[in-house]
């Protein structure tokens, strides 16, 4: 059926309907099949009579769309002819009556600015000895060449051999599979700088939270005063988060010690501590990596080691060594403040009104593995974790002879796994 038959017949159909409807009496006498005959055609005529105010409606409601589009065409129009009038006529026209003010509240801004020049000029000649203060820096950072802990040493400065070249022992032991679960490791006699066990520990590896042994040795060494306080602003605790990173807990606009910042980076692995002391120490997350690089060509260890940030975040080239690593962990105990941090097992921020209680943190690695027999107690420890190396750490042991070791895997399932490779290492290899 078409359109046209469809329309015929509705039409038909209502007068009929009506018809029936004026001379209802004349029907009473139907018979039940007439009756649900008439009872169908009521319904379809029902249902043409809503199909029909549905194509009418549709109708008119197109009509207004179409009306109200060339409107809005006619405007957009118009704009754009006003607009390049405008600019053919160089800011004239509609803009014309303003141009006299503009030219005297630029002549006035420029005899207020050199007024001001003089002014300053005034100041600096009557008193040359002031110094200017910027009130509004909420998070100054320090300008030292080295801090009073960059030579504060540690007892171990003297134990330790010389300098950060390695050499091979006359026989390197290589783990079990069967105890060593870890892809990667190595294990340093930090006495004699010689490689006691390696397990391709020359293979370079992409360093994780690890990297942030390097992050608290370079703070270390610059910082004045560790009761220093630091405002913790919202691009640190974006960055945190947005990489995803492990974190402290600080809030947003928190102000927190230097100190904090330091424990805080080790215990929990926090992000947002190590980029904070990051830009305390130097300004910029970018110029305190600088200084790492520097860092690590001091210590010789640039032509295979080459960091890019302070946490760890995975970058292709931010790499080292698992020997690097351990050379890192031994530059870092030597110095006094370093291995102060990476040697707690607890420790509670100071209070502040965000965190009125503190903030307690933990050094998990050390945790777990000091109810360990290794031969010896395990005195340092950082862990780190990035999918492409897995579970990493580097830790350092004081052996029951009196012997000094230290210990880095890589690629390890779980941070338990990561812990009993480094009980086994000892146990297979420290004296």
């Amino acid at each position: 059926m078409n359109n046209t038959d469809e329309i015929n017949e509705f039409t038909d159909a209502v007068a009929y309907d009506n018809i029936r409807a004026a001379a209802f009496d004349d029907y009473t006498d139907e018979t039940e099949e007439e009756k649900v005959l008439h009872e169908r055609r009521r319904e379809r005529i029902a249902k043409m009579k809503k199909r029909k105010a549905r194509q009418m409606f549709v109708r008119t409601h197109s009509k207004a769309i179409a009306v109200l589009s060339g409107i809005l065409s006619l405007c957009i129009i118009i704009a754009v002819i006003v607009l390049v009038v405008v600019h053919k006529k160089g800011g004239e026209g509609i803009f014309a009556g303003n141009k006299d003010e503009i030219e005297t509240a630029e002549n006035n801004a420029s005899s207020n600015d050199q007024d001001l020049t003089d002014d300053t000029q005034t100041q600096d000649d009557e008193d040359p000895g002031s110094e200017e203060t910027d009130t509004d820096n909420d998070n100054p950072y320090i300008d030292a060449e080295y801090g009073p802990y960059a030579e504060v040493y540690s007892d171990e400065k003297e134990l330790f051999f010389s300098g950060y070249d390695l050499t091979k022992a006359e026989t390197v032991g290589y783990p079990s599979e069967d105890d060593v679960k870890s892809t990667y490791a190595v294990l340093i006699n930090a006495k004699t700088g010689e490689i006691v066990a390696s397990k391709d520990g020359s293979v370079r590896i992409y360093p994780a939270s690890m990297t942030k042994i390097l992050t608290v040795l370079v703070a270390a060494e610059h910082v004045t005063d560790l009761d220093d306080k630091f405002k913790i602003d919202i691009s640190i605790t974006d960055y945190a988060y947005s990489h995803d990173c492990s974190a402290v807990g600080f809030s947003r606009d928190e102000t927190v010690t230097v100190r904090d910042l330091m424990y805080g980076t080790i215990l929990p692995s926090g992000g947002d501590a190590a980029l904070a002391l990051a830009e305390y120490v130097a300004g910029s997350h970018d110029k305190f990596v600088d200084m790492m690089n520097d860092k690590l060509k001091e210590l010789g260890l640039s032509d295979t080691a080459h960091f890019t940030n302070c946490v760890g975040i995975y970058d292709d080239d931010h790499y080292c060594t698992l020997s690097d690593m351990a050379m890192i962990m031994k530059a870092a105990v030597e110095n006094d403040l370093a291995k102060e941090i990476l040697k707690t097992h607890i420790y509670t921020t100071s209070q502040t009104p965000e965190h009125p209680e503190g903030i307690e943190i933990s050094n998990w690695f050390l945790r777990r593995i000091e109810d360990k027999d290794t031969g010896g107690e395990v005195i340092c420890a950082k862990t780190g974790f990035v999918k492409e190396s897995g579970c990493c750490g580097a830790s350092y042991e004081i052996t029951d002879s009196g012997n000094y070791y230290i210990c880095v895997t890589a690629d390890a399932w779980s941070s338990w796994r990561c812990i009993y490779d480094h009980v086994a290492m000892y146990n297979a290899f420290a004296k």
